[in-house]
């Protein structure tokens, strides 16, 4: 047989063997194109002033090589000790070590070039199809074209090229430092067995499980007060994280295991046939795959997580632009207004106009704040507030000794905690006015202006705001004492107004806004972090659980020979095939829960700081990322049943 004879057939074996690395490898080189495509092509000059993509696109791709480079060194780390017995029987027949690694070489250019010129064929025929995804998810009215980028085409040869020189170096090493004998037992080795499970094991277990309950703990009252200075809630935020962090190795190198060791006590040892295949497995390879696992799992929470933050902050975009700016279009002044009433006018757009005067005042609030950050400088007993009177609050009504706060959100909740009931006292210039505070109201009276972006208005009795008015601090007062609200009534025409609005210098003089504008902004700016922590998850996604298949397909292949005594014994193949179903619950459903835990208690200790909706964002991104990830578990069965079926 010629080497020519031998390399092809080595080819055709090995596609046929990692169909699914091949497709990852096809996959990381389309995304990586299309990224770099995105970063050059000319349609983006479209979003300039807009948003500003070419920056994240740029560090996006360099995260994106660290994750593919990765994913493939260590896949051909399990692939060449697969092939460790090939190597050693190449060498039996008298190959030089020199030869094999031509023949390897030549092997994988061919398999790996081929991916990348498929990728690449592929990256650029999606190109546009991303382009228009981006452009969908940031608002921007932009036409897409499907344009060819030499430069992104020769940097994506040159980051591949270099991965596979990578490649190379690891598979030369390996076969220069294997003897023949070594190499037949490479497999047999790669897993660590342990029959007996120790005394250090079960500490291990229990400390974890108990690193990662506390980190969960303290991630819950991050923001609740308990931690009143900048250094306390550092201090616990690295806490958090390496507690959980070391947790997470220890559940995986004792407490899967301890856990499991239970169970099998439960049963004082006889364990059915579904029992065997699954749960002893994870008892005896769980620990050695602890650091991989650990790696995936913290991984894949903090995807999760930011996806999840900046999708709570795309998804609350309109909510927020509603709190910050209760009206179409608000002004401070009645000149800047008028101008832009004439436009509106011009343009015959109806709309309707409200004016509320606002104060700013000293609140003496220390018997109803329950806590605050010490390093906010915040002074509970003169805290400014703004106040209007309750004829500009619709809906209130109050008596002459009475006060209610609206317009509080949960961002200003975690840092400035008030109580439900008790009193306050309004401090002017030369009074004192003692008042009953009666609660917290959810509706947004005036603009941000006022409120600094979240400290919540006073609202009072129209006699003592007169009171209040006529005896100001003036230090503390704002600019403009004016909110002005302008409300559209056609909705059809607000874009329009909208145009008007921005067209003018308007727009550039703090206190005058646009709630479409707003709005618009952040889903710009948070759809262009969505976008990428998209495609960077669902790229590392996809790498991770083609690792986890890989392990699985090593697994398979080494208990091969128990499948077949176990057939000869007379379990069937749908019996064997039910044990492996529920291994594979364990091996994915594991990673997969503890990851979506992690990233569940850090989106819940601080997504207020990004928006105003939790659960159907988290749901939505969880239940995809869920639905993936289970495709590789899927995929794992069915290489499973190939292997139980040629058992016998």
């Amino acid at each position: 047989m010629s080497m020519n004879d031998l390399i092809f057939r080595n080819l055709k074996k090995n596609l046929k063997n990692y169909y699914l690395y091949v497709f990852a490898l096809i996959f990381s080189v389309a995304l990586y194109f299309a990224f770099v495509t995105l970063q050059f092509d000319p349609s983006m000059d479209e979003t300039k002033g807009s948003i500003k993509g070419a920056a994240a696109v740029r560090a996006a791709s360099i995260l994106l090589v660290a994750i593919v480079s990765i994913f493939l060194l260590y896949a051909n780390n399990i692939f060449i000790k697969r092939r460790s017995k090939e190597i050693g029987l190449f060498q039996l027949i008298g190959m030089t070590k020199g030869r094999i690694f031509r023949l390897l070489s030549v092997e994988n250019f061919i398999l790996y070039f081929g991916s990348i010129i498929a990728g690449i064929f592929i990256g650029f025929s999606f190109s546009k199809l991303i382009i228009m995804v981006l452009f969908k998810v940031t608002g921007v009215d932009a036409i897409a074209a499907l344009h060819f980028s030499e430069r992104a085409l020769i940097q994506t040869l040159i980051v591949f090229a270099g991965i596979y020189l990578l490649i190379m170096l690891m598979n030369y090493t390996f076969i220069k430092r294997q003897s023949i004998l070594s190499l037949f037992n490479v497999v047999s080795s790669t897993e660590e067995r342990v029959k007996k499970i120790s005394v250090w094991e079960v500490l291990m277990g229990i400390l974890g499980l108990l690193l990662i309950l506390s980190g969960y703990y303290i991630s819950s009252k991050l923001f609740g007060g308990d931690f009143n200075t900048i250094n306390q809630l550092f201090s616990a935020m690295a806490f958090i994280l390496a507690s959980v962090i070391i947790g997470t190795y220890f559940f995986y190198k004792g407490s899967v295991r301890f856990i499991a060791n239970l169970i099998r006590n439960r049963k004082n040892g006889y364990l059915n046939i579904y029992e065997v295949l699954s749960l002893s497995s994870i008892m005896f390879r769980m620990k050695s795959n602890a650091l991989l696992l650990t790696i995936i799992t913290t991984v894949s929470a903090l995807a999760i997580g930011l996806l999840s933050l900046s999708y709570i902050s795309y998804y609350s975009a309109e909510k927020l632009a509603k709190s910050n700016v209760p009206a179409d279009f608000t002004f401070t002044t009645v000149e800047e207004a008028q101008q832009f009433k004439g436009l509106l006018g011009e343009n015959e757009i109806s709309f309707t106009e409200e004016t509320i005067e606002v104060l700013q005042v000293n609140l003496d609030a220390s018997e109803i704040i329950e806590s605050t950050i010490n390093e906010m400088n915040m002074n509970p007993e003169e805290l400014a507030f703004p106040v209007i009177g309750e004829r500009s609050a619709e809906g209130i009504e109050l008596e002459e000794d009475e006060v209610v706060f609206t317009g509080y959100n949960d961002l200003v909740q975690s840092f400035l905690s008030l109580k439900d009931s008790g009193s306050v006292t309004l401090l002017g210039n030369s009074v004192e006015i003692p008042q009953k505070y009666l609660g917290i109201e959810k509706e947004y009276y005036v603009s941000w202006y006022f409120t600094a972006g979240g400290v919540p208005v006073a609202v009072v009795d129209e006699s003592i705001f007169e009171r209040l008015k006529n005896d100001l601090d003036l230090e503390i007062q704002r600019p403009s004492s004016l909110y002005i609200g302008i409300e559209i009534k056609d909705g059809s025409q607000i874009e329009e107004a909208n145009e008007l609005f921005n067209e003018t210098d308007l727009a550039e003089k703090g206190g005058n806004d646009s709630q479409l504008a707003m709005s618009t902004g952040q889903k710009q700016t948070m759809g262009v972090v969505m976008f990428i922590v998209g495609f960077l998850g669902l790229t590392f996604l996809i790498t991770s659980g083609c690792i986890l298949y890989f392990k699985q397909m090593d697994e398979s292949e080494s208990e091969r020979q128990h499948y077949t005594i176990l057939r000869k014994l007379g379990y069937t193949q749908s019996d064997l095939l039910k044990g492996i179903q529920l291994k594979q619950v364990y091996n994915f459903g594991i990673p997969l829960v503890t990851g979506l835990l992690h990233s569940y208690f850090a989106i819940k200790s601080g997504w207020f700081l990004f928006g105003t909706e939790l659960w159907t964002p988290m749901i939505i991104v969880m239940g995809l990322y869920t639905a993936l990830y289970s495709i590789f578990g899927v995929l794992s069965v069915l290489y499973y049943k190939k292997v139980i079926k040629e058992a016998l």
